[in-house]
């Protein structure tokens, strides 16, 4: 049964894979990414790798495929142009033939590693207990590839100031999007009421219960950032304005914490992001904490787009 299954995905993914490669319309693209993303996500739990397929699900299907609607939708406009233009028969052979080398490339790889491949899990499973973590793959990424972790975390800000610098020089500091609204009497409203609550609980208890179980930061962050939204869309709460210090300070607090741990455990430890005996557990929890709000904060900024209403136009 089990292989059933597994082939059945294999096959649904191989085909959302062709179709978002060569459909000529974005939303139409966009609309085969989002479920390929899904069934990624029912891989991953076939696997039983529980904590990659809420991940895939928070940010592979959910924030990716979010992203790439709003983008759609601003290049609308382009999307007669870009489909009138028919790339000649050398662009394609070429193209084709490009494609093709770096899957054999890459199949040539997977196939000439030896058999077992080598891998680091024996000695990740001896050391694995100092961290007093039970989620091995909180251990993992917030001992063994910290800087992997921390480095990812940068890169989500510096995602945000990206977005940020696209706005007009009038607007800068200002409001993202249109304010919203929206009738008393809307559905939405009603959700935007009653979910948020709920939300915001399992957002963090995923957090809380990532460290000895599936779960942890990115995904309670991607539950409380969806909760967010949901009261922007319904017009409850205005977009956050960017220039305030608060929101700024939120944004930079995981990133600052996670870089003074990091450098305290060089005197502490003995080494850069090393934790000292006994108190492994502790910092991760701590470090995790802070990323909590700062990742749920850059989720909904990357969502909304750069500033389009000053301060003052409330």
């Amino acid at each position: 049964m089990t292989a059933a299954i597994s082939v059945g995905i294999s096959l649904l993914l191989l085909g959302l894979a062709f179709w978002t490669v060569v459909a000529r319309d974005t939303f139409a693209a966009v609309a085969g990414f989002i479920p390929y993303g899904l069934l990624l996500t029912l891989a991953w739990l076939v696997l039983r790798a529980v904590d990659v397929a809420l991940t895939e699900a928070a940010i592979g299907a959910g924030l990716t495929g979010a992203l790439l609607i709003r983008a759609a939708s601003r290049l609308r406009s382009t999307e007669l142009a870009a489909r009138a233009e028919t790339p000649g028969l050398a662009t394609r052979v070429g193209a084709g033939l490009a494609a093709a080398g770096v899957a054999g490339g890459v199949a040539a790889c997977l196939l000439s590693l030896p058999d077992p491949a080598p891998t680091l899990a024996p000695q990740v499973a001896q050391e694995i207990h100092r961290t007093g973590v039970g989620n091995p793959i909180t251990a993992v990424l917030l001992s063994f590839r910290a800087i992997d972790t921390l480095l990812e975390a940068i890169v989500l800000l510096f995602g945000v100031v990206g977005v940020w610098s696209l706005a007009s020089d009038a607007c800068w500091g200002g409001r993202p999007g249109v304010a919203q609204a929206v009738g008393p009497n809307d559905i939405l409203v009603y959700l935007a009421r009653v979910l948020p609550p709920i939300g915001v609980v399992i957002g963090i208890y995923i957090f809380w219960v990532g460290a000895d179980h599936p779960g942890g930061k990115f995904q309670g962050a991607t539950v409380i950032a969806a909760m967010w939204l949901l009261v922007m869309m319904s017009g409850l709460r205005d977009a956050p304005s960017t220039g305030r210090r608060r929101l700024r300070a939120v944004l930079i607090l995981g990133p600052t914490v996670f870089i003074a741990l990091g450098l305290l455990g060089v005197p502490a430890a003995g080494a850069l992001l090393a934790y000292p005996d006994g108190w492994a557990k502790p910092w991760i929890i701590v470090i995790e904490a802070a990323l909590l709000p700062s990742l749920a904060v850059t989720l909904v900024l990357l969502l909304v787009g750069p500033p389009q209403r000053p301060e003052a136009h409330r």
